[in-house]
């Protein structure tokens, strides 16, 4: 697998882990140049195609001035984190979200497996609009994970009209984040049996003790370990991650690419559990620090989990 791995690097700066390998690319290059039916999963946070990740918005937010990134106010003894302020996006930028998706999906479906499966994560904002993009892109809905956790999203009382309408919010207090499970489609008449022996994909990976993969998951905000370790703005924990990871390869055998890598969460996870994982990231800034963070993120504890998955002290599933 460390052979095939470094096929996909192409000429592109890379790094070399364990299981894994992490690249220096815009995802739509990289897209283009692996071969067909190469990847076996996805399991990504994307930056929805806008502008919150260029390097002119993360200055704001770092200088605290917002741009598209709203600047919450401190209330109750707690520091809300930077939100994208995807409420407030005009109709040329959703069309522009809407363009970007479908051509993603176009994109990841000429690289990935036959029944090889997307894990996308959004909002509940944003979410019919990415899954309509991905859908038209020729990727097959499956559902979505809820995953359970307060976000802080929402819950605010109208802008400079707080004190005369103290009793109004103007959208419901952030209690989930949903992330859409796509499928590239099985050849016609394949069943899912032949696909699994042919292709290693078309379904998801039971738990260790049996039980199947389910789509609510009781979550937890990023812990301040993990924080302190990769300072991202959309860092997901690992207890989170690792579940997705692991049931993305239904064999526990193949490729999990995650296209936006970040801080390169997805990858650690991957890494903790002994499974192969490719990561791309354009902004130099965040492969840098992907490259400091993964060796320490997939060594956080999370017990539960690993037990739940089979998982070895040594990050080896059993």
């Amino acid at each position: 697998m460390s052979q095939v791995l470094d096929q996909l690097v192409f000429k592109y700066p890379a790094r070399a882990l364990r299981h894994s390998r992490i690249i220096l690319a815009d995802c739509f290059e990289w897209l283009e140049q692996v071969p067909e039916d190469c990847l076996h999963a996805i399991v990504t946070d994307p930056p929805y195609g806008v502008k919150e990740y260029e390097t002119d918005q993360l200055m704001k937010r770092e200088s605290g001035r917002g741009g598209i990134w709203r600047i919450p106010p401190s209330f109750d003894g707690h520091t809300r984190s930077p939100l994208p302020r995807f409420t407030a996006l005009t109709d040329r930028e959703r069309k522009e979200v809407y363009v970007f998706f479908r051509a993603w999906a176009l994109a990841v479906r000429r690289a990935m497996r036959p029944g090889g499966h997307v894990f996308i994560a959004t909002n509940a904002i944003m979410a019919q609009l990415v899954y309509a993009a991905l859908v038209q892109g020729g990727l097959e809905f499956r559902g979505q994970v809820i995953r359970l956790v307060r976000t802080l999203r929402g819950g605010d009382r109208p802008k400079n009209g707080e004190k005369d309408y103290p009793h109004v919010t103007s959208l419901p207090r952030g209690c989930y984040e949903p992330w859409g499970i796509f499928r590239k489609a099985l050849p016609p008449k394949m069943t899912l049996k032949e696909c699994l022996a042919t292709y290693g994909t078309g379904g998801l990976r039971r738990t260790a003790d049996g039980r199947p993969f389910e789509d609510v998951i009781a979550s937890e905000r990023t812990p301040q370990r993990e924080r302190a370790i990769a300072d991202h703005p959309s860092l997901k924990p690992q207890s989170f991650l690792r579940k997705l990871v692991y049931a993305a390869l239904p064999l526990g055998q193949g490729i999990v690419a995650d296209p936006f890598m970040g801080s390169g969460s997805t990858i650690a996870a991957a890494e903790a559990l002994g499974l192969c994982a490719v990561g791309v990231e354009r902004n130099p800034v965040y492969f840098e620090l992907a490259a400091e963070a993964i060796g320490r993120l997939k060594q956080v504890q999370a017990p539960r989990v690993d037990a739940l998955l089979g998982v070895e002290p040594d990050g080896m599933l059993f």
